[in-house]
């Protein structure tokens, strides 16, 4: 099963129903994908909660008059066939409207930061 999949996904489905929060559980990973896309402006507020004793992840997300900022997602790399992209490789996603969201080995970051550092690692996911 794909985590990382499923919590892009939530995120999306929950803005298009006009929801304005959504949880999910608990990882460092997904904790730290859930800050970069903060600091992308695609959400608003992330924080940790438990619920029935489970640890979650409670997610803010970004709307403009109702409307969520994200509008879609596309999954890269797959558990099945991963993709590593280098840093010459990094292209900007919809003319800069969107993000590449990189694991590399300084953590996970968008492509933006990952081309400034100079720096590569496995595509995750674009979105927009």
């Amino acid at each position: 099963m794909d985590t990382i999949s499923n919590m892009i996904i939530q995120i999306k489905n929950a803005g298009s129903a006009g929801h304005d929060r959504t949880s999910i559980p608990y990882s460092k990973l997904k904790h730290s994908i859930a800050e970069v896309l903060k600091k992308e402006g695609f959400i608003k507020g992330i924080e940790t909660e438990t619920k029935k004793g489970r640890k979650m992840l409670g997610i803010e997300i970004f709307m403009e008059n109702r409307v969520p900022r994200i509008k879609g997602v596309a999954r890269i790399s797959k558990p099945s066939k991963r993709i590593y992209k280098k840093s010459s490789d990094i292209r900007a996603v919809k003319s800069g409207y969107g993000a590449l969201i990189l694991s590399t080995s300084r953590g996970v970051m968008s492509g933006r930061e990952a081309k400034r550092a100079k720096l590569g690692g496995e595509a995750l996911f674009s979105i927009w």
